[in-house]
């Protein structure tokens, strides 16, 4: 994994800040993990309704939405470290609220500040652009991208063990101590990485409205920018449906469907840590683009058609081609955005990436959990027409205004 890291001025630096980041975005995605899978359940002892669990669940995604664009913004200002710095406090905060919330109120409040400091990694991927090759991007992308299969692997089997050997209390103080380690590698490991923030103009905090003004008006990263809220969207009607699917109707048992997560996570780490760079690489992202929007169409609207005495090896084989396609496009579209904005500005465009990702995960499991309702295979055939409006629109972007590269 050699790549060769510049400052902003040019000169090469070490690897060890992506190393550090890796580790960073790793412990932070651990620690989220740590919550999904006793997040409903924890809920419901509260008193919550399917509806408000929902909401709680939607919550950390929607302050995600509001406040990526806040934090890139502000590292173009401030630097990047001192953002990284406040948010993971922020975050390590959020789980000590959980370790103690023992009312819906406290619950709401613990996820809603956890999303505010998490926000911040739209602020970890400014600090790769500015450390990084247009060229290498994608692979840099890709490799911080497996630390988030990596969390989730390993995250919610350690976030069932503590809260039933030990209490709901002890996953969010193993989630706040993760984030503590995380606070202190980032200040003893990490250098400032901008070395000329851009000069302090308008209000620090502005409307969040403004910025996707702003990134709407900016030729492809509009498109690029459309095309990612409908793919996060498409990507998020399966995810809060398959599960019910596999137990309803393949008749898997919690611990099977764990399992079948972490092959999921296993094989998107090991495509965005080890294959997406050399894909981009060969293939140029343009052709990755497409590609990818081809592979998840197919593995998405397959998954509620595999007969149940062929889930070994056909839904797996669904798995493949979705796990392929999401580690193949989630770092190309950052590569894209990140190479069709400034360097000036590259905080404020990729925290709108990231803020658009997030409102896709807080629509996608609200429409999927409807249609699920509706049919289950509805989900997917949902999902289906919107991959192929993905689709057509990458087309179009490649080839009118996304130039070679």
């Amino acid at each position: 994994m050699q790549i060769p890291y510049l400052s902003p001025k040019g000169k090469c630096m070490k690897q060890s800040p992506l190393l550090v980041l890796f580790v960073t975005i790793f412990i932070d995605l651990l620690g989220f993990g740590l919550i999904i899978p006793i997040l409903p359940i924890y809920a419901n002892e509260l008193g919550a309704s399917g509806m408000v669990i929902g909401l709680v669940a939607a919550s950390f995604s929607f302050m995600q939405f509001l406040v990526a664009p806040f934090w890139g913004n502000l590292s173009d200002r401030k630097g990047r470290k001192p953002i990284l710095l406040i948010s993971i406090f922020i975050t390590g905060l959020g789980y000590v609220i959980f370790a103690h919330a023992a009312s819906l109120f406290l619950l709401f409040a613990a996820r809603i500040i956890a999303g505010i400091g998490s926000a911040n990694i739209s602020t970890a991927q400014a600090y790769i652009s500015d450390i990084t090759p247009p060229d290498k991007r994608a692979k840099a992308f890709g490799i911080i991208g497996a630390a988030f299969g990596l969390g989730f692997i390993f995250g919610p089997p350690l976030g069932g063990f503590l809260k039933s050997n030990f209490g709901i209390e002890y996953v969010g103080y193993v989630a706040a101590a993760l984030s503590a380690i995380n606070l202190l590698m980032a200040y003893f490991l990490l250098s400032e990485s901008l070395e000329e923030p851009k000069s302090e103009t308008g209000p620090l905090f502005e409307n969040p409205l403004s910025d996707f003004r702003y990134g709407l008006k900016k030729p492809v990263v509009n498109e690029l920018l459309i095309i990612n809220f409908i793919f996060i969207t498409a990507f998020s009607l399966m995810t809060v449906s398959v599960t019910l699917l596999w137990e309803e109707h393949y008749g898997l048992n919690e611990e099977q469907v764990g399992y079948t997560f972490a092959f999921l996570g296993v094989i998107t780490a090991i495509v965005q840590g080890g294959l997406v760079g050399w894909a981009s690489k060969t293939f140029g992202d343009r052709t990755l683009l497409v590609a990818g929007y081809v592979l998840m169409f197919f593995g998405l609207t397959s998954l509620p058609f595999v007969p149940v005495q062929y889930f070994i090896p056909l839904e797996l084989l669904a798995i493949v081609l979705i796990a392929l396609a999401n580690g193949a496009l989630t770092p190309t579209i950052t590569s894209l955005l990140s190479k069709n904005s400034s360097e000036k500005e590259q905080g404020r465009i990729l925290g709108l990436g990231q803020s658009v990702g997030s409102l896709g995960r807080v629509v996608g499991p609200f429409l999927g959990g409807w249609l699920y309702g509706l049919h289950y295979q509805y989900p997917y055939i949902g999902s289906g027409f919107l991959m192929i409006l993905c689709l057509l629109l990458a087309v179009r972007l490649v080839r009118g205004r996304l130039s070679p590269g």
